[in-house]
């Protein structure tokens, strides 16, 4: 257990391990805002992730957030998913890619462009229609 409020340990959140599709939700939900809404931009108020963080080191950091982003579209493929929504999941993965491969001016429109959210979107559309008892009702 991560810890709890009892014992004075700040509470940490676990990572669901089964292949259940609200595990599953939760997985993509926590690997979306790590890449996608990690930070908040002070001044502006923007969130930003790691995809755009990573844009900065060039070719490895692009490398590395086209790899986590091809993360959603594995989990994608584990639910079972339609070829034609991994096909435009990869899609978005590809054009975040490409566009991040200028250093520093694809940082730049990575914040603008988010794949991971797009991908998210599309997996919770799946999620909903054929797994509707795995959807978080939020207050």
């Amino acid at each position: 257990m991560a810890g709890s409020a009892q014992d004075g340990r700040r509470m940490t959140p676990e990572l669901p391990l089964g292949r259940d599709a609200a595990a599953v939700r939760q997985r993509i939900e926590m690997a979306e805002r790590l890449l996608e809404r990690a930070f908040v931009v002070p001044g502006i108020n923007q969130p930003v992730g790691l995809d755009v963080i990573l844009d900065i080191v060039p070719v490895a950091g692009n490398a590395v957030g086209a790899l986590m982003g091809m993360y959603l579209v594995w989990e994608a493929r584990n639910l079972g998913m339609s070829k034609w929504q991994m096909t435009r999941m990869m899609g978005n993965v590809g054009i975040d890619a490409v566009i991040g491969a200028v250093p520093f001016v694809g940082a730049v429109a990575d914040f603008f462009f988010r794949s991971n959210t797009r991908n998210l979107r599309i997996i919770r559309r799946h999620l909903d229609r054929h797994h509707p008892a795995s959807r978080i009702i939020e207050a």
